[in-house]
């Protein structure tokens, strides 16, 4: 009887500490700062983004005065709703019901900061942060000054910029290297190549911007401190569900189009093939042409530029005022197949975004084929069988979701957009250089920067079948 009672004290005393051990885990598990896990436990580890507080004056300032934002253009209804612009209606049936905007192309920074509001790694501790994000509105800034103003008024905002970012603390870690913007506008806005030159800013040519990562929505083969990402599109779903409603609707449509081209002449641009394209178009019974004259036009209608994409199997895009055009991201939205005609306006660009396998999703003809009589387009695109077609379509629709901007009002879990595909880029290449920083290596982006082109596609410095695109003479 007495061993029966120790034995039944020493089950009393295990169970009693067991729950107390129990009661104790729970009080650590639900008080413990999860921020602070150790890599391995912490879901956010590698993944944190500290925000900057910037002065107003670098972004929240320029919305307040958004009618001073263009020479040519009220901004104001175009900055309204998070940066996406006044809503579409869907008269036609063209669109979807919902998620769609008349967004401006120029607007992506402020589309990226209510994005980054939202982004479920952020801290409030840059020392546990894999990259700083500068929210500065660096596009937007330098659009009021294109015109009309001289060098010392376009660089202001960026001197005094730089000026802040060294006076932070973060910015002795790396010298910058961890820190990273949104320029919502082509590089070559920021990189004037003279102090008395007559455009742009010289941003990505100060010293402390090098070290720096830029997104831009076109960044240049010359270069190593910007990255290209996706032009905002009109699409910018708030559910899974639109996303892939939409997908399989442009599966399914019917394509009576061979091809297509949006856009106008360029008479006065040396080497356009443009025009070329056009007289081919034209003379084409399975060729739909949208032209764009200057000024208002139907190619400003996003149901109709829309509709143009929807009912083309493919979809050319040559180069416009520069390398890239939005077009490219509105024409693969509506699963048309784009046709390039040069590397630059998007093999070497989006490199985050898009394939590296370039014939998966898209035809290249090379310009020059085009503008020597080489080749004619419409002969070109009716080798490909059906099966290609269905193939490359399949991937365009597949791309989708991460070449479109989600409502930055919403947060989306699951499918990854634009902005996530961007955002783990930049921790990526922050962590390379992280590295090379502490194993002593050389971070100078000034090597081999005439090749930076080639640094997403096949490493530095080997021989390429587009080097001639891209030689400077």
């Amino acid at each position: 009887m007495e061993k029966l009672n120790k034995l039944n004290n020493a089950k009393f005393l295990f169970n009693s500490l067991t729950t107390i051990f129990f009661a104790l885990w729970l009080l650590l598990l639900f008080s413990y700062d999860f921020s602070e896990r150790p890599a391995g436990v912490d879901r956010c580890a590698g993944r944190y983004i500290y925000v900057q507080t910037l002065p107003s004056k670098f972004n929240s300032d320029l919305i307040s005065a958004c009618h001073d934002l263009s020479t040519w253009t009220d901004m104001c209804p175009f900055t309204a709703n998070a940066g996406l612009g006044p809503p579409i209606g869907n008269p036609d049936g063209i669109l979807s019901e919902t998620g769609w905007y008349n967004t401006n192309q120029f607007t992506l920074e402020l589309i990226f900061h209510n994005r980054m509001k939202t982004y479920d790694c952020l801290t409030t501790n840059p020392s546990l942060a894999s990259a700083i994000y500068v929210p500065f509105y660096a596009g937007l800034d330098i659009g009021r000054y294109l015109w009309g103003h001289n060098s010392s008024v376009r660089d202001a905002s960026a001197v005094d910029l730089i000026r802040w970012l060294k006076s932070r603390p973060e910015w002795s870690r790396m010298d910058g290297r961890d820190h990273f913007f949104v320029a919502g506008r082509i590089t070559w806005d920021f990189r004037r190549l003279s102090e008395y030159g007559d455009w742009g800013s010289t941003l990505l040519l100060m010293p402390e911007a090098k070290n720096m990562t830029c997104l831009v929505i076109e960044s240049s083969p010359w270069h190593s401190n910007d990255v290209g990402i996706p032009y905002p599109t009109y699409f910018h779903p708030s559910t899974n569900a639109e996303v892939v409603s939409w997908q399989e609707r442009m599966r399914s449509l019917e394509r009576p189009w061979l091809f297509s081209f949006a856009g106008a002449p360029r008479p006065n641009t040396t080497g356009s093939i443009r025009d070329l394209l056009i007289e081919q178009c034209r003379s084409s019974e399975r060729c739909k042409l949208l032209e764009c004259p200057s000024g208002p036009s139907k190619c400003h209608s996003p149901s109709r530029v829309m509709k143009l994409f929807q009912s083309s199997v493919f979809c050319l895009q040559p180069q416009g005022d520069s390398y890239t055009r939005r077009s490219t991201f509105d024409s693969m939205l509506a699963g048309c197949i784009p046709v390039f005609f040069h590397p630059g306006s998007a093999y070497v660009q989006y490199v985050w975004h898009l394939p590296r396998n370039y014939t998966t999703y898209s035809v290249f003809i090379p310009e020059d084929d085009v503008r020597e009589g080489r080749v004619r387009v419409e002969e070109v695109l009716r080798g490909f069988g059906e099966s290609e077609v269905k193939r490359m379509r399949e991937e365009v629709v597949r791309i989708i979701p991460r070449s479109v901007y989600n409502d930055p009002r919403v947060k989306i879990e699951g499918v990854k957009d634009a902005f996530d595909v961007a955002v783990e880029g930049v921790i990526k290449r922050v962590e390379k250089r992280r590295g090379e920083v502490e194993d002593g290596v050389s971070v100078g982006l000034e090597d081999d920067e005439h090749h930076s082109w080639k640094h997403g596609l096949v490493g530095r410095g080997e021989e390429h079948e587009w080097d001639h695109f891209f030689d400077q003479k």
